[in-house]
């Protein structure tokens, strides 16, 4: 099982480290910032208050763009799925969402912010949406939306909650982007995990008619509301709120945490060796 991990992380790793500069550089989504890659994933080295003041500039009549925010299942995710590889390599922006993944950069000298979605959107709602702002919600339930919007004094909310499964179903997806292309907003919470809430911003993207950002926040919006208790401080600080989620939920995230999350570690680690030992470079170009 060891030696089967090691093949497999080394054959990603070098996939990487074959592509010549030029292909690299046209897999490269249109941003002005830095990207530093780490356990085969793309990120934007950004604290939570940078981000939040990034995605504020934007100007809300720019063509359509993803914002995401990778952890560690994300990185088994691009390796056993092309398209959402692809989907995070043509995010405008991509915050680390793991402090499992920051900690083992640390291992191998590299400094990975940490900025997860769910305090990414908190800062957004708190200090950058206004009440009258037009916000499109996709995902969630109306609950969540009314305590949103009691929340935060919000009243311009459009809300379209796709079937589960929706990305595997054509009619689904295009009633959803043509939602959204309906539904104009400076700000556009895809409210679903990965990989769905990805592939979902790369089809608006595609169909071209649709300005703002797409925030791929998982269950954000069920966090800042309290509909979701939050886990301890301490949990919270010391990377373990995936623990605090898994015995809270064992049925349903015991393959992100124990398989997904743990190759991702696994990854990670074998990466920092490789950055430690001057194998490979964390910044591309």
């Amino acid at each position: 099982m060891h030696g089967t991990m090691e093949t497999v992380l080394a054959a990603d790793v070098a996939k990487w480290d074959d592509t010549d500069a030029g292909e690299q550089a046209a897999r490269q989504p249109e941003t002005p910032f830095r990207a530093v890659r780490f356990a085969g994933l793309r990120f934007t080295p950004m604290s939570v208050a940078e981000a939040t003041a990034a995605l504020a500039a934007r100007q809300q009549d720019a063509p359509f763009a993803a914002f995401v925010t990778p952890n560690a299942e994300h990185a088994w995710l691009r390796r056993h799925d092309p398209e959402f590889a692809r989907c995070g390599e043509a995010a405008w922006i991509s915050t680390n969402d793991s402090r499992v993944l920051r900690n083992a950069a640390l291992l191998g000298g590299l400094k990975l912010d940490f900025a997860p979605g769910a305090y990414v959107v908190r800062d957004l709602f708190r200090e950058v949406i206004r009440p009258d702002d037009a916000l499109t919600v996709i995902g969630g339930t109306d609950a969540t939306i009314a305590a949103l919007c009691e929340q935060f004094g919000l009243n311009r909310i459009a809300h379209h909650n796709p079937p589960m499964g929706f990305i595997h179903d054509p009619d689904a997806v295009r009633t959803a982007v043509d939602f959204v292309a309906a539904h104009p907003a400076r700000f556009v919470f895809v409210a679903m995990g990965p990989p769905q809430s990805e592939k979902f911003c790369q089809r608006v993207i595609s169909d071209g008619r649709s300005t703002g950002l797409g925030l791929c926040i998982g269950s954000s919006l069920t966090v800042i509301t309290g509909q979701m208790k939050a886990a301890p401080d301490i949990m919270e600080h010391t990377g373990f709120v995936w623990l605090y989620r898994l015995a809270r939920e064992p049925g349903r995230l015991w393959r992100r945490y124990l398989a997904r999350g743990l190759w991702g570690l696994g990854y990670g680690l074998w990466d920092a060796a490789r950055l430690r030992l001057g194998l490979r470079k964390a910044w591309p170009g």
